[in-house]
């Protein structure tokens, strides 16, 4: 994340923990691992140690869900650009890997029983003595 992103998104984020015991991960190295999960999809135990224990930047972007954090992030970013009229309302994009089509939207028709290939009719006529 850039200094100018950070900028913007920083005074959005809660305010740090204090101090007190152990010192806590700062939030943009937390919203940098955050943000390397969710562009390679990775799983959380295999987040570079460059963004802290995984443990943490896990347990964080947990406690932020269900404080409604990432949506307010996204609503208040898209806002500013908005404003700035960087934003076109009129494209829309649709991701399809979380689209899911039905199985007949493969090809099938609806009612007619699936043609046995013959490979399995032959496997199927073999009997053991």
């Amino acid at each position: 994340m850039t200094d100018e992103q950070w900028s913007q998104l920083a005074p959005l984020l809660p305010p740090q923990r204090p101090w007190t015991g152990r010192p806590g991960l700062d939030h943009r190295t937390v919203l940098n691992g955050v943000l390397w999960i969710t562009r390679f999809g990775s799983a959380w135990r295999d987040l570079p140690e460059r963004y802290g224990n995984w443990k943490t930047v896990r347990s964080r972007f947990y406690r932020w869900q269900p404080q409604g954090l990432w949506a307010q992030l996204l609503t208040r970013v898209q806002e500013r650009a908005d404003h700035a009229g960087q934003v076109e309302w009129n494209v829309h994009m649709i991701d399809r890997t979380i689209v899911r089509a039905h199985q007949s939207a493969a090809g099938a028709k609806k009612g007619t029983a699936m043609k046995r290939s013959a490979g399995h009719k032959a496997d199927s006529e073999r009997r053991a003595t």
